[in-house]
This record gives structure tokens, sequence and C-alpha cells, in this order.
């Protein structure tokens, strides 16, 4: 395992209930600015194994990245379980749930 997957994993694993945070935001702090698409890689294909909290991970519009299908339900009922509201639907507000952690991983 790579130390950029290390650290993904790490931050998954560190995002609380009610919380979440961006695909983008968990490649920055895992060291690898431009490395959105692999966190999507490392969710795909580790969710299970680790037992990663996936559905606290969305994109940089605040939006659930699935389709309406039923991984989108799945993810959207599983924030709502933790008292996060939509704001459309599909969309959260970013300034009220996003995690900002203020150390490096």
């Amino acid at each position: 395992m790579t130390p950029f997957t290390k650290n993904v994993i790490k931050i998954i694993k560190g995002i609380p209930e009610g919380k979440v945070m961006t695909y983008g935001q968990i490649a920055r702090l895992a060291g690898s600015p431009r490395g959105a698409r692999q966190v999507v890689r490392i969710l795909h294909s580790s969710s299970k194994k680790h037992k990663l909290p996936w559905h606290r991970v969305i994109n940089s519009k605040g939006e659930i990245g699935f389709q309406h299908d039923e991984p989108f339900n799945v993810q959207k009922l599983s924030l709502q379980s933790e008292g996060i509201e939509f704001i459309a639907e599909n969309k959260i507000d970013l300034k009220r749930y996003q995690l900002h952690p203020d150390e490096e991983f």
C-alpha cells in the first residue's frame, strides 16, 4: 500500500458522524493536491475492506457524486441519519458540515 493510500484511509476513517469532506480536500491532506480521482478509486476498492465511512465523502460542490440509484439513496440516507440536512435533492451546505482538520496526516 502506498503512503498516499494509507493517508487517504486514515483521513476518511477520521471523519466523524455529521461531517463530510471532499475528494479533493482528502487528496490535498494526503499529499497529492491533484489526486481526487485516486481518492475515488481508493474508496471504491477499499471501503468494505477497511470499513470506511465512504458516505461522508462528497464532491467539491457539496453534492453526492452518484446518480439517482441505490448508492445515491444509501449515501443520502446515511448522511441524513447522522443529522446532515440537504438544501437540494443531492446537495448539502459545505459551510455547515465540512470538516476542516487542522493537522496534516
